[in-house]
């Protein structure tokens, strides 16, 4: 049996999953190393507290101690409150994300000190580290910190875990900023940390929830002749999902058809158009994304 490339992040392959859990661990120690402390840019959550105090005493192995035992007991944390594989997989990730920041070699892509050289190591560090969260998270862990509330809110609330990755990033920002003030003692470095750190946690936080959208939903509308063929094809793709049958009428011709519609979510939508497609090629259809919806409404957890 081969294994789909656009099923790879979605493997329950116990050894593709450790190495996909690892592969995003090595990613986000790239962007943090190369990218993000040259930049001196304020990280989100503990992680974020974490690189504020090793740039205030010019410490990185400061960030690594204190990184390291913030992660441990959000991990904990994801043990008791999310669940164990979440929590084993979390703990892999991070682990691989503190040996690459030890003993990955030291590389000068470009210039912090130049202002147009800065933006591109916090963009570009913002895509790598985006990415290497929605790589972990579609892998039923995440790349710890923030990311671990965000999945408990996220299943708690039905809210895309990059948004509220840009809640939690308030207070590590307020405090990175402090603590760049009482060591400059002046406003012009703050208002431009503040600038750049912006940018980097929504560059961020986009990339996440582009690739990451297990919390987006959609409002699938199918209309077709079969009707219980086509909520079959729903049911077997997504058998947690349910739909409803409405009866109309075609403007043109006044012939009878039916309109399935279905609430689901973007990580679902292309297994259920594949199923539709197979089941009834004659089916036309269209969606859009939905916003607001009953807490009654099901995902599946993360972990």
């Amino acid at each position: 049996m081969t294994l789909k490339t656009s099923d790879w992040l979605s493997s329950r392959h116990p050894v593709l999953e450790c190495l996909g859990t690892c592969v995003a661990g090595l990613l986000y120690a790239v962007a943090l190393k190369y990218f993000v402390f040259p930049s001196k840019i304020i990280l989100t959550g503990f992680e974020g507290l974490a690189a504020a105090t090793a740039y205030y005493f010019e410490k990185n192995s400061l960030f690594l101690w204190l990184y390291g035992i913030s992660q441990l007991i959000l991990i904990v944390f994801a043990f008791f409150k999310i669940s164990r594989g979440f929590a084993l997989r979390t703990m892999l990730t991070v682990s691989t994300v503190l040996l690459g920041l030890a003993f990955l070699p030291f590389l000068e892509f470009a210039d912090p000190g130049s202002s147009n050289e800065r933006i591109l190591l916090v963009l570009f560090g913002g895509i790598l580290a985006g990415l290497a969260k929605a790589v972990s998270l579609r892998l039923r862990g995440s790349t710890g910190d923030e990311d671990i509330l965000a999945a408990w809110f996220a299943m708690r609330y039905l809210k895309p875990v990059g948004t509220i990755a840009v809640g939690a990033a308030a207070v590590s920002t307020i405090y990175g900023l402090i603590l760049e003030f009482l060591k400059s003692g002046s406003i012009e470095p703050v208002v431009n940390t503040l600038m750049y750190t912006s940018i980097y946690i929504f560059a961020s936080a986009e990339t996440l929830n582009n690739f990451f959208r297990k919390f987006k939903l959609v409002l699938l509308t199918v209309f077709g002749n079969d009707p219980k063929r086509l909520g079959n094809a729903i049911t077997a793709a997504a058998p947690h999902r349910t739909y409803t049958i409405h009866q109309a009428t075609g403007g043109f011709s006044s012939d009878s058809v039916h309109l399935i519609r279905t609430v689901i979510t973007h990580e679902e939508l292309p297994e259920i158009l594949d199923g539709i497609q197979k089941a009834c090629p004659d089916a036309f259809w269209f969606h859009h994304d939905i916003e607001g919806i009953s807490r009654r409404y099901y995902i599946k957890p993360i972990g």
